[in-house]
């Protein structure tokens, strides 16, 4: 009897639930209004300064908070917090119950499955009751002794943040390097450890991206430097155990600054490279890696708009081009002696309907890791020429990948399996036998959490230039599609990054109380192939917006909710999406979380001191070119924010972030409270300690999830 309510009881149950609604968000509407009443928002003060560039003079009156150093501008980033925190008092209790219910599904003593190199098992565990991981080793055996490289709990202690980061470990298992930021501007100092006297060298290499590679003769290391104003990562040098960071030799450096350099080695451990990017063009040099004094020598040199990626095996590199207008990709191969384009041959051939996304390479097999119809593929091609195959996927919200595979001469393939209703999983598949062993899925602590009590499907929204733009959604089975359902639609639509379908026991606190969840796979990420992201960058950035509106109509039109209920998410480069479809369709949104968003664009990319700003041309275009810096100022939040009403907004920052300043959130609040017409809450939560991340702790950031949280469901007047 348990899914059977006799008609009278479940009408009667429909208008109980419809008046404690009704009663909840009244006394939520009662409340939001007595605190606009009683508390006032902090007033940033306007001091026009005039911007001027083609002729065009944009007036910006809260330039000033451009200074991070002006005691005025963290009074000011400091009263807004107190205004967040006045505002949301009577949700205090609320957000630590959420931290709590969140936190109490996570397995604190919990540890990865461990992968076998070069000799030794390397396992990342954690500790009940502790923020941060251990790393650590076995040699040879998982019985054997653990010896722990790194604590990062003892590491951190004394620091507001913490992150290490590119642990590498040198091919005689002697030495491991690693990069520590303890600031979150993602500036990383880079050190030596002697894993077999446990002693820290007393090197201290500063201003690096934390990752290095060592080469083949085990006391050189090579590592990438950044610029100390822009932060692009500019320059590798070598340094030798023994002497001094000062004593390091500049190997290459990256002059072009729209290009971005790094440093490793090949999985064969044959050779380190050295890659050049930017956002349309790479170029790679390599080395004989027990040769670190010799030259590198160019790969292929670059040509604008060619991207490749090589990877070595036997005595052939093989490379994943977009060469002759191949916009998904192909596998092209080489020999090592050869390697100008010139004799690259075609292995995979280029499709227009499939996009061919990374390569692993094993002794007896390649896998291809592959995207179509928005999906992840699996393909399992044996070397000596007998049938492929494709690892088996059932759902459609699904995301699978190629996990940590280190060791090459091996017939098992590590991949990680999850979708929006199940949780992560990581399997070690034998493509020999086709047998799969389960090694491990992320348990769901509280006993409460069953997977199959939720439904998770994938719907089709119609763009405006007749576009099909695919959505997927989870939620508990049972809701209704009569909108009066919450919904949180996310989306991030830049750089072609593709927005995989991800398990999340973090999420399950909305889902449990009713929320929908669902994610716009918009143009400008590569969810549909190389075409999708062409189609939502530079000149036709808009495509991106307007995909994110259609989709929100969409689920709107199909009854899955309403614009009282319905509410967008979207962080940094997302979190420009959230400003400009809260300019043109502020109608549809009851509420919007913007996470550290990058807002003020034309501004942002005139200025080449800014971090990124150079390398970003390709994706937004050069203001300095006047055709797009007209089509940036169209779309750009901070200079369309216009009087009008707005929805409710949450907006978030942290004062040392490198990607996106703290200043564009900041400005943008000012601007909206000056202008805006509506009643509606507005809140600048500025973390004062931590950067583009956030918090760094691993319970610390889901305090950060729970103030979004409650900022969500105190909206829908759900209190508990």
């Amino acid at each position: 009897m348990h899914g059977y309510i006799p008609t009278f009881k479940r009408m009667r149950k429909s208008l109980l639930i419809t008046s404690v609604c009704v009663i909840f968000a009244a006394n939520a509407q009662t409340t939001k209004d007595k605190m606009l009443k009683t508390v006032l928002p902090p007033k940033a003060a306007i001091k026009p300064h005039k911007l001027e560039k083609h002729g065009d003079v944009r007036t910006d009156n809260y330039y000033w908070l451009n200074d991070r150093e002006n005691p005025e501008v963290i009074e000011y980033l400091n009263k807004e917090n107190e205004y967040y925190e006045k505002m949301t008092a009577h949700t205090k209790k609320f957000r630590e119950d959420l931290f709590e219910e969140m936190k109490g599904r996570i397995k604190e003593d919990d540890s990865s499955v461990p992968y076998f190199y070069n000799g030794y098992y390397y396992i990342t565990r954690y500790e009940k009751g502790k923020d941060y991981p251990i790393y650590s080793r076995k040699k040879g055996s998982l019985s054997a002794k653990e010896e722990i490289m790194f604590d990062c709990n003892e590491m951190a202690k004394g620091h507001s943040y913490f992150n290490l980061g590119g642990l590498n470990v040198s091919e005689d298992n002697k030495w491991v390097a690693f990069g520590v930021d303890t600031v979150s501007r993602r500036k990383y100092t880079i050190q030596v450890k002697n894993l077999e006297t446990n002693e820290i060298l007393p090197l201290k290499i500063e201003n690096t991206t934390g990752g290095s590679t060592w080469a083949g003769d085990n006391k050189t290391l090579f590592y990438t430097r950044k610029d100390e104003v822009t932060l692009r990562s500019d320059k590798i040098y070598k340094h030798k155990l023994g002497t001094s960071a000062e004593d390091d030799k500049l190997v290459y450096f990256e002059e072009d600054d729209t290009f971005g350099t790094y440093v490793y080695k090949e999985k064969s451990k044959k050779y380190l490279v050295i890659g050049s990017h930017s956002t349309l063009t790479t170029e790679y040099r390599i080395l004989d890696a027990k040769k670190p004094d010799g030259e590198f020598k160019i790969f292929q040199p670059r040509v604008r708009g060619m991207e490749y990626g090589i990877s070595h095996y036997d005595d052939k590199f093989y490379v994943v081009t977009n060469k002759d207008k191949a916009s998904n990709f192909k596998l092209m191969v080489t020999p090592e002696g050869k390697t100008g384009m010139d004799n690259w041959k075609d292995l995979i051939p280029h499709r227009r309907d499939v996009l061919l996304e990374d390569i692993d390479i094993f002794k007896n097999y390649l896998v291809i890791s592959e995207r179509s119809n928005g999906l992840n593929k699996i393909r399992i091609r044996p070397w000596d020429g007998s049938d492929e195959y494709y690892l088996p996927f059932d759902s459609e919200t699904y995301t699978a990948g190629t996990s940590v595979n280190p060791d090459f001469d091996t017939d098992v393939l590590r991949y990680s399996y999850q979708s929006l209703a199940t949780p992560s999983s990581v399997i070690d598949f034998n493509m020999k036998t086709r047998e799969k062993t389960v090694l491990k899925e992320q348990e769901v602590l509280g006993g409460k959490f069953n997977k199959n009590n939720y439904e998770e499907k994938r719907v089709w929204a119609t763009a405006q230039d007749g576009t099909k733009v695919p959505i997927s959604m989870v939620y508990r089975k049972g809701i209704k599609r009569d909108g009066t359902n919450p919904l949180l639609l996310y989306a991030y639509g830049s750089y072609g990054h593709s927005m995989d379908d991800g398990f999340s026991s973090v999420r399950l606190s909305l889902l449990d109380r009713g929320f929908i969840y669902a994610i716009a796979h918009i143009r400008g990420g590569e969810d549909l192939g190389r075409e999708w992201y062409e189609n939502g960058k530079l000149l036709k950035k808009k495509n991106t917006f307007t995909d994110f509106i259609d989709c929100s109509k969409y689920l709107i039109e199909q009854k899955y909710t309403s614009p009282k209920h319905l509410y967008a998410e979207g962080g940094s480069a997302g979190g420009l999406l959230m400003g400009a479809i809260i300019n043109m369709a502020p109608q549809l949104y009851n509420g919007v979380i913007a996470q550290v968003p990058f807002v003020d664009v034309v501004t942002t990319m005139l200025d080449d001191s800014i971090p990124l700003t150079t390398g970003e041309y390709d994706e937004w275009g050069n203001p300095n070119n006047k055709e797009y810096y007209e089509y940036m100022k169209s779309y750009s939040p901070y200079d369309n924010v216009k009087a009008q009403d707005y929805p409710n907004l949450l907006v978030t920052t942290g004062l040392h972030d490198s990607q996106v300043q703290y200043w564009e959130p900041a400005k943008w609040v000012a601007r909206l409270r000056a202008v805006k017409t509506d009643n509606n809450l507005l809140f600048l939560d500025t973390n004062m300690e931590a950067g583009h991340g956030g918090a760094s702790g691993r319970f610390e950031a889901l305090k950060e999830v729970a103030k979004e949280y409650s900022f969500l469901l105190d909206l829908e007047g759900i209190k508990k």
